[in-house]
């Protein structure tokens, strides 16, 4: 069969693609590079000028203000248990990348996540790109981030920004469109506009949906810095990386239980602040 149908050269295709990218957008590309580095970097800085023991008090304070007591506790408990072993500098490192991605993951899902809810045209052309988003392997993501932005932080956070995207926009879509037609009947009766019904009603009522997002958007973006620690992207994911290649198991599993206490602090706060928001919203 091959041999009768010509194979089209989508590789070369694609190779083409990203080499013209490269060669006339580089200065774009470079400026990026630069804005995300000092961006992560700041982050870092900023969280080591607290002691780990006072770092940890202050975030479990933030958990206990969001979530509950139970979920503050844990989170002060985990965080120096962190300390305890010895990674504290990689997981602040991987907390930056995780935070950076999720802000820009955020900031671009949600309001296309709106305009998807409020265009039908735009829902149809967003939804096979998500589709294509969330098949594709991860590791397929770290290929054109290397050669947009080299190695180190930069691609790290590319990649979890585009894997870690589509749940933000699919649910701020879906909580959106799942608003009682009732009440929207109810605030054009009153003579309210598009942009009154969307930020009064609209968005406040689906504001637990849109929460789900942003919680699934963390555990995807921090699922993929762990795998960024490939192409160089610092934290606890180069650890559990160092210790496969060097077959350390006793290093890996450490790093590995660090990261999955990191992983249940950040899901379980989410996931309050999403009750937190669905109780408001009610109320």
């Amino acid at each position: 069969m091959s041999d009768l149908i010509p194979q089209i050269p989508l590789a070369a295709w694609v190779d083409e693609m990203v080499d013209w990218l490269v060669t006339t957008f580089g200065i774009v590309f470079d400026g990026i590079t630069t804005v995300l580095d000092g961006f992560v970097t700041g982050l870092v800085d900023l969280f080591n000028i607290a002691p780990s023991i006072l770092f940890a008090l202050i975030f479990g304070l933030l958990a206990w203000w969001i979530a509950n007591k139970k979920i503050a506790l844990f989170s002060f408990i985990g965080l120096l248990f962190i300390d305890y072993l010895g990674y504290w500098g990689p997981m602040l490192q991987m907390l930056a990348l995780v935070l950076t991605s999720v802000i820009i993951s955020v900031a671009i899902g949600i309001p296309i996540g709106i305009w998807a809810s409020q265009n039908h045209t735009v829902r149809r052309i967003v939804t096979p790109i998500l589709d294509f988003m969330q098949t594709m392997p991860a590791f397929v993501y770290l290929l054109p981030a290397i050669f947009f932005f080299n190695i180190g932080v930069v691609p790290g956070v590319i990649s979890s920004v585009i894997f870690s995207t589509p749940p933000t926009i699919r649910l701020t879509t879906l909580g959106i469109r799942q608003v009682p037609e009732d009440l929207i009947e109810a605030t054009e009766a009153f003579g309210s506009t598009t942009m009154q019904k969307l930020v009064k009603v609209q968005i406040p009522l689906a504001m637990p949906s849109i929460m789900a997002g942003v919680n699934q958007s963390i555990m995807l973006a921090l699922s993929m810095v762990v795998i960024a620690s490939m192409v160089g992207a610092p934290g606890l994911g180069e650890e559990v990386y160092r210790a496969v290649t060097q077959l350390k198991v006793g290093v890996g599993f450490e790093a590995g239980l660090a990261i999955v206490v990191i992983a249940i602090i950040l899901d379980r706060v989410t996931q309050q602040a999403g009750k937190g928001k669905e109780r408001g919203s009610i109320s």
